[in-house]
Protein backbone atom coordinates (compact mmCIF):
# COMPACT_ATOMS: atom_id res chain seq x y z
CA UNK A 1 0.00 0.00 0.00
CA UNK A 2 1.19 3.52 -0.88
CA UNK A 3 1.64 5.67 2.25
CA UNK A 4 2.69 8.81 0.34
CA UNK A 5 0.08 11.61 0.48
CA UNK A 6 -1.60 12.19 -2.85
CA UNK A 7 -3.20 14.96 -4.86
CA UNK A 8 -5.70 13.54 -7.34
CA UNK A 9 -6.79 15.24 -10.57
CA UNK A 10 -9.87 13.72 -12.25
CA UNK A 11 -10.77 15.18 -15.63
CA UNK A 12 -12.08 13.44 -18.78
CA UNK A 13 -9.84 15.64 -20.97
CA UNK A 14 -6.31 14.23 -20.68
CA UNK A 15 -4.71 17.54 -21.69
CA UNK A 16 -6.58 19.42 -18.95
CA UNK A 17 -5.49 16.82 -16.42
CA UNK A 18 -1.88 17.03 -17.58
CA UNK A 19 -1.91 20.85 -17.49
CA UNK A 20 -3.30 20.85 -13.94
CA UNK A 21 -0.70 18.30 -12.88
CA UNK A 22 2.07 20.52 -14.31
CA UNK A 23 0.79 23.57 -12.42
CA UNK A 24 0.49 21.60 -9.17
CA UNK A 25 3.99 20.18 -9.66
CA UNK A 26 5.27 23.76 -9.97
CA UNK A 27 3.42 24.84 -6.84
CA UNK A 28 4.28 21.80 -4.70
CA UNK A 29 7.85 22.69 -3.66
CA UNK A 30 6.65 26.02 -2.22
CA UNK A 31 3.56 24.89 -0.31
CA UNK A 32 4.33 23.10 2.93
CA UNK A 33 1.38 20.73 2.83
CA UNK A 34 2.14 19.77 -0.80
CA UNK A 35 5.76 18.76 -0.22
CA UNK A 36 6.58 15.11 -0.84
CA UNK A 37 3.20 14.38 -2.38
CA UNK A 38 2.38 12.25 -5.38
CA UNK A 39 0.23 13.99 -8.01
CA UNK A 40 -1.96 11.53 -9.93
CA UNK A 41 -4.26 12.16 -12.90
CA UNK A 42 -7.27 10.11 -13.99
CA UNK A 43 -9.81 10.44 -16.82
CA UNK A 44 -12.76 9.06 -14.86
CA UNK A 45 -14.01 8.26 -11.39
CA UNK A 46 -13.92 4.56 -12.26
CA UNK A 47 -10.24 4.78 -13.24
CA UNK A 48 -9.52 6.60 -9.97
CA UNK A 49 -11.37 4.02 -7.85
CA UNK A 50 -9.52 1.14 -9.53
CA UNK A 51 -6.09 2.69 -9.04
CA UNK A 52 -5.77 4.84 -5.93
CA UNK A 53 -4.50 3.64 -2.60
CA UNK A 54 -3.29 5.96 0.10
CA UNK A 55 -4.26 9.24 1.68
CA UNK A 56 -5.65 11.90 -0.69
CA UNK A 57 -5.09 15.41 0.64
CA UNK A 58 -6.73 17.25 -2.29
CA UNK A 59 -9.01 16.52 -5.21
CA UNK A 60 -9.08 18.62 -8.40
CA UNK A 61 -12.20 17.39 -10.18
CA UNK A 62 -14.02 18.28 -13.39
CA UNK A 63 -17.45 19.73 -12.66
CA UNK A 64 -19.31 16.93 -14.47
CA UNK A 65 -17.36 14.24 -12.60
CA UNK A 66 -18.16 15.94 -9.30
CA UNK A 67 -21.88 16.27 -10.04
CA UNK A 68 -22.12 12.62 -11.14
CA UNK A 69 -20.38 11.50 -7.92
CA UNK A 70 -21.72 14.04 -5.44
CA UNK A 71 -22.33 11.50 -2.64
CA UNK A 72 -18.60 10.69 -2.70
CA UNK A 73 -17.31 14.30 -2.84
CA UNK A 74 -19.88 16.12 -0.66
CA UNK A 75 -18.44 14.94 2.70
CA UNK A 76 -14.98 16.11 1.66
CA UNK A 77 -15.88 19.39 -0.03
CA UNK A 78 -13.11 21.24 1.85
CA UNK A 79 -10.53 19.07 0.10
CA UNK A 80 -12.05 19.53 -3.38
CA UNK A 81 -11.43 22.16 -6.00
CA UNK A 82 -13.78 21.94 -8.96
CA UNK A 83 -12.32 22.53 -12.42
CA UNK A 84 -14.92 24.48 -14.37
CA UNK A 85 -15.06 26.04 -17.82
CA UNK A 86 -16.64 29.41 -17.14
CA UNK A 87 -19.78 27.83 -15.73
CA UNK A 88 -20.45 27.39 -12.02
CA UNK A 89 -24.19 26.86 -12.53
CA UNK A 90 -25.55 23.88 -10.54
CA UNK A 91 -22.33 23.73 -8.51
CA UNK A 92 -23.11 23.21 -4.80
CA UNK A 93 -22.18 26.28 -2.78
CA UNK A 94 -19.73 24.49 -0.47
CA UNK A 95 -17.31 23.72 -3.34
CA UNK A 96 -14.58 26.09 -4.50
CA UNK A 97 -13.88 26.28 -8.23
CA UNK A 98 -11.21 27.37 -10.71
CA UNK A 99 -11.94 28.29 -14.33
CA UNK A 100 -9.45 26.17 -16.29
CA UNK A 101 -9.93 28.12 -19.54
CA UNK A 102 -8.00 31.06 -18.12
CA UNK A 103 -4.28 31.57 -18.92
CA UNK A 104 -1.78 29.71 -16.72
CA UNK A 105 -0.76 32.89 -14.87
CA UNK A 106 -4.42 33.52 -13.96
CA UNK A 107 -4.81 29.91 -12.85
CA UNK A 108 -1.79 30.26 -10.56
CA UNK A 109 -3.22 33.48 -9.15
CA UNK A 110 -6.62 31.83 -8.55
CA UNK A 111 -5.00 28.91 -6.81
CA UNK A 112 -2.80 31.14 -4.64
CA UNK A 113 -5.80 33.31 -3.69
CA UNK A 114 -7.77 30.20 -2.78
CA UNK A 115 -4.85 28.77 -0.83
CA UNK A 116 -4.29 32.12 0.89
CA UNK A 117 -7.88 32.36 2.05
CA UNK A 118 -7.91 28.76 3.27
CA UNK A 119 -4.59 29.05 5.07
CA UNK A 120 -3.40 32.37 6.40
CA UNK A 121 -0.12 33.26 4.72
CA UNK A 122 1.31 34.15 8.11
CA UNK A 123 3.07 31.25 9.77
CA UNK A 124 2.97 29.20 6.59
CA UNK A 125 6.07 27.14 5.86
CA UNK A 126 8.35 28.91 3.42
CA UNK A 127 10.62 27.41 0.79
CA UNK A 128 14.24 26.76 1.63
CA UNK A 129 16.45 28.46 -0.93
CA UNK A 130 19.33 26.43 -2.34
CA UNK A 131 21.98 29.11 -1.86
CA UNK A 132 20.59 31.08 1.06
CA UNK A 133 18.09 33.89 1.42
CA UNK A 134 17.42 36.47 -1.24
CA UNK A 135 18.96 39.88 -0.57
CA UNK A 136 16.61 42.86 -0.21
CA UNK A 137 17.56 44.07 -3.70
CA UNK A 138 16.85 40.60 -5.15
CA UNK A 139 13.44 40.68 -3.45
CA UNK A 140 12.77 44.11 -4.99
CA UNK A 141 13.69 42.78 -8.43
CA UNK A 142 11.64 39.60 -7.95
CA UNK A 143 8.56 41.59 -6.89
CA UNK A 144 8.70 43.55 -10.15
CA UNK A 145 9.38 40.43 -12.26
CA UNK A 146 6.27 38.68 -10.98
CA UNK A 147 4.20 41.83 -11.55
CA UNK A 148 5.12 41.59 -15.24
CA UNK A 149 7.80 44.26 -15.64
CA UNK A 150 10.59 43.74 -18.19
CA UNK A 151 14.30 44.27 -17.43
CA UNK A 152 14.43 47.88 -18.68
CA UNK A 153 11.35 48.85 -16.65
CA UNK A 154 12.78 47.17 -13.53
CA UNK A 155 16.07 49.03 -14.04
CA UNK A 156 14.24 52.37 -14.36
CA UNK A 157 12.05 51.74 -11.29
CA UNK A 158 14.99 50.72 -9.09
CA UNK A 159 17.53 53.22 -10.54
CA UNK A 160 19.97 50.48 -11.53
CA UNK A 161 21.39 49.35 -14.86
CA UNK A 162 19.78 46.68 -17.04
CA UNK A 163 22.97 44.60 -16.62
CA UNK A 164 22.47 44.73 -12.83
CA UNK A 165 18.86 43.58 -13.22
CA UNK A 166 20.07 40.63 -15.34
CA UNK A 167 22.71 39.83 -12.67
CA UNK A 168 20.03 39.84 -9.94
CA UNK A 169 17.69 37.71 -12.07
CA UNK A 170 20.43 35.09 -12.47
CA UNK A 171 21.02 35.02 -8.70
CA UNK A 172 17.27 34.78 -8.01
CA UNK A 173 16.94 31.84 -10.43
CA UNK A 174 19.87 30.02 -8.79
CA UNK A 175 18.59 30.58 -5.24
CA UNK A 176 15.00 29.60 -6.02
CA UNK A 177 16.12 26.77 -8.29
CA UNK A 178 14.04 27.82 -11.31
CA UNK A 179 13.96 30.35 -14.15
CA UNK A 180 10.20 29.85 -14.53
CA UNK A 181 8.24 33.04 -13.81
CA UNK A 182 5.40 30.79 -12.61
CA UNK A 183 7.60 29.17 -9.97
CA UNK A 184 9.11 32.52 -9.04
CA UNK A 185 5.60 33.97 -8.63
CA UNK A 186 4.65 31.12 -6.30
CA UNK A 187 7.87 31.60 -4.34
CA UNK A 188 7.28 35.37 -4.04
CA UNK A 189 3.71 34.92 -2.74
CA UNK A 190 4.55 32.08 -0.36
CA UNK A 191 7.47 34.02 1.11
CA UNK A 192 5.59 37.31 1.55
CA UNK A 193 7.57 39.23 -1.11
CA UNK A 194 4.33 40.14 -2.91
CA UNK A 195 0.69 39.82 -1.99
CA UNK A 196 -1.31 37.69 -4.42
CA UNK A 197 -3.75 40.62 -4.79
CA UNK A 198 -0.92 42.67 -6.37
CA UNK A 199 -0.37 40.25 -9.25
Amino acid sequence: MNHKPQIVVIHPNSLCGLAMRTILTDIAPFVGMFRDVEILTFNSMQEYEESVQGMVIHYFVAKDVLLENLPFFAPQSRRCIVLVEDDTQNLPQEFRSIDIRRPERDLLKSFLMMHGSAHSMHGMPTAKEKEGELSQREKDVLALIVKGYINKEIADKLNISTATVIFHRRNISEKIGSKSVGRQTIYAVMNGIVDFREL
